[in-house]
């Protein structure tokens, strides 16, 4: 399998889901191994920086790609397979920035509250132990917490032209900020334009479920990849494969929209691998579905609506067994 290594220039990142450039042209079948940067574009290096010195947010979660696939076309399938995600440096920065985040005043929701004090936070990697180390800023307090490598942003250029920033989750992916985004997933997007134009980034070193605060443990990331192709079949919303579950993504505002378009995909996507009809689908859903929330900070809301394949053993496989077609690959990528 070709692999390529690609580690962009701060110049070529991409800060948008459509309207940028192609960084490379890539067949599918191929696999990559890209280096993307943190959320804060590295700025924040120290317990002392603040976000509203160091950090524009017209530049954040800055983008590798975005990549052109050939043969791509409106209504295709896009498959992206996460073979492996390396931390990249040995250290990530989280932050509680003003009026930014689940838990205080925004733009959005407004009160007359004054902003949460704008504050950084770095975490230590311990590669062997496989941590990294939360110290809290008001205390002795330390914590050493497992590394869980995710990936914030994964999506394809938008349809109708349009051009949103990388802080911004749709039916095109983004800024979903789930960890469902892990080494040994899939995702399959909806392709909207010629090549689907698609982008990784906004590394994170480990989330909690819902984002609270607006920022993970923010870091560089060297993501290893392949990159597939089907033709049809276009998902309305992201779908994520795993080992073990389906998955499905809603991006809306109010966050109950997200749940219920999560849900109502998944409903779909498992009377299309059972043969059941939608109302059994419904019920049956009703009853094994999990809802992590992906994130409460960003523009739009996200949330995960998953099920265990081992509730559905009358399944098809997913698009034809592509998973664990991928997988195979994967390892044999990995020797």
């Amino acid at each position: 399998m070709e692999l390529l290594e690609i580690t962009p220039d701060r110049n070529q990142y991409a800060y948008t889901f459509g309207g940028a450039p192609a960084l490379r042209r890539i067949r599918p079948g191929v696999a990559l191994r890209l280096w993307s940067d943190d959320a804060f574009g590295g700025r924040l290096t120290s317990v002392d920086d603040r976000s509203a010195e160091k950090v524009d947010l017209r530049f954040v979660n800055p983008q590798t790609g975005p990549f052109h696939v050939e043969g791509a076309e409106p209504g295709d399938t896009l498959v992206l397979h996460f073979v492996d995600l390396v931390p990249a440096r040995d250290w990530g920065a989280s932050a509680a920035i003003p009026f930014f985040g689940g838990m205080t005043s925004t733009d959005r929701t407004v009160t007359l509250q004054p902003p949460l004090p704008d504050s950084t936070w770095i975490y230590q990697l311990d590669r062997e132990r496989g941590t990294v180390g939360f110290a809290a800023r008001n205390s002795d307090h330390h914590i050493e917490l497992p590394m869980n490598p995710m990936l914030g942003t994964v999506g394809v250029a938008p349809a109708a032209g349009e051009v949103r920033s990388s802080l911004v989750p749709d039916r095109f992916g983004g800024n979903m900020d789930t960890p469902e985004l892990r080494a040994g997933a899939t995702i399959y997007l909806g392709v909207n334009v010629e090549g689907a134009m698609f982008s990784i980034g906004d590394g994170h070193y480990r989330q909690g479920e819902g984002e609270a605060c607006g920022t993970a443990v923010e870091g560089a990331m060297t993501t290893t990849l392949i990159v597939e192709l089907i033709k049809g079949n276009a998902p309305g919303w992201p779908r994520i494969e795993h080992d073990d579950a389906i998955m499905t993504i809603g991006s809306s505002r109010p966050m109950e929209d997200s749940w219920r378009i999560a849900n109502a995909d998944l409903i779909g996507w498992v009377s299309e691998l059972t043969g059941l009809d939608q109302l059994d689908s419904y019920q049956l859903c009703s009853q094994i579905a999990l809802a992590p929330i992906a994130n409460v900070a960003d523009a739009n809301y996200s949330v995960a609506v998953k099920v265990a394949k081992a509730h559905l053993p009358r399944a098809a496989q997913a698009y034809r067994g592509m998973h664990d077609h991928l997988r195979e690959q994967a390892r044999q990528l990995r020797g």
